[in-house]
């Protein structure tokens, strides 16, 4: 049974972060924090209690901006401490490197990534910086060395080792190529660090890189099927309409915790699905989906492996599972805000 445990929850419709507490079968909010504008994104530091959630300006004269807030764990009170602005864009993704010395974003809007050295909570300014189109996601090696930036709009998974300098050095040609069109989006690494899974929005496909731990440069090895065939989707577009084109709209990915499925999530028939992980790190299509809340742009997995819980863009409500293997069961959908999109346990 899963340990009490803190997960918090991003409601971009109310401009808050939802905290709540989860025991067993069931989550207990304890606190909403307000007044971040359009926040879809956020990394914890569990070790000091902070919070680094990407906002969007409030006003014409305020830019967009990382907002810094400690976490009280006993309450769930989020407190904001510092903000850095972002001139050039709201960012769409944010982790922490380094033991939480180093936060990296990428920026979908202003197609630009960054590196940022933080000292006692507060981001300073980027030490390096990178540029592609529509860049959504953005994941460090668990040493700190390497630094991963996928571009949705250029086809792409942009490699970098992160020197001591907290600068950025091109891993070979400095990018490893996505199939055309498939629009990459999300990724993760397995624990070995021998694999990447990247999730494509435009395909809606699993692509695994398989990854040189010492050198950090992915190779694409293999690619699976993220999208229900039963459901007759047309392929994404850059600018188009994934609703009114019935279209893939392929969204978030993350590892079981025993890895021997990678789970995703897809907007359009409002699904998550668990892709078998063979023993050499290939990837298989799964074999049934999972209807859960509408428009499911981001979901967890705890720790323990054994409970999962997704948010809907078009829902006020997260969902609670129980996980077993490639199985979902429905604890309890609890109320959180208007388009919940990113959820962590903390």
């Amino acid at each position: 049974m899963t340990d009490s445990s803190l997960v918090l929850v991003a409601n971009a419709g109310d401009s808050s972060i939802s905290v709540f507490r989860l025991a067993g079968d069931a989550l207990e909010r304890l606190f909403v924090a307000e007044g971040l504008t359009g926040t879809g994104t956020f990394a914890i530091d569990a070790q000091r209690d902070l919070v680094y959630a990407g906002v969007k300006g409030a006003a014409k004269d305020e830019p967009a901006a990382v907002v810094t807030l400690a976490l009280d764990r006993a309450s769930g009170e989020l407190t904001p401490r510092s903000r850095f602005e972002l001139p050039d864009g709201s960012v769409s993704y944010i982790a922490l490197t380094r033991d939480g010395t180093a936060l990296l974003a990428a920026s979908y809007g202003g197609d630009y990534g960054i590196v940022a050295p933080i000292a006692d909570g507060t981001v300073g300014e980027p030490t390096g910086r990178v540029e592609f189109a529509k860049l959504h996601s953005v994941l460090p090696s668990s040493d700190g060395r390497f630094v991963y930036f996928v571009s949705l709009g250029d086809d792409l998974v942009a490699q970098y080792r992160l020197d001591d300098d907290l600068s950025l050095t091109p891993i070979g040609s400095g990018t490893a190529a996505a199939p055309a069109g498939s629009g990459p989006r999300h990724l993760v690494l397995n624990r070995a660090e021998d694999a990447v899974y990247v999730m494509t929005e435009y395909s809606g496909e699993i692509l695994h890189y398989a990854r040189d731990r010492d050198t950090g440069a992915l190779e694409l090895r293999s690619r699976a099927a993220a999208v229900d065939p039963a459901a007759g989707l047309v392929p994404g577009r850059i600018g188009g309409d994934p609703v009114a084109d019935h279209a893939v709209w392929g969204a978030d990915i993350h590892l079981g915790a025993d890895e021997r499925f990678v789970w995703v999530s897809e907007r359009s028939t409002s699904t998550l699905a668990a892709a078998p992980v063979a023993e050499d790190g290939t990837v298989q299509d799964p074999a049934s989906f999972i209807p859960t809340e509408p428009q499911p742009r981001g979901f967890a997995i705890s720790p323990a492996g054994d409970r999962l819980i997704a948010a809907g863009e078009k829902s006020r409500t997260v969902s609670l599972y129980a996980v077993d293997g490639a199985e979902l069961t429905l604890l309890e959908q609890t109320e959180t805000g208007a388009a919940a999109n990113w959820v962590r346990f903390a």
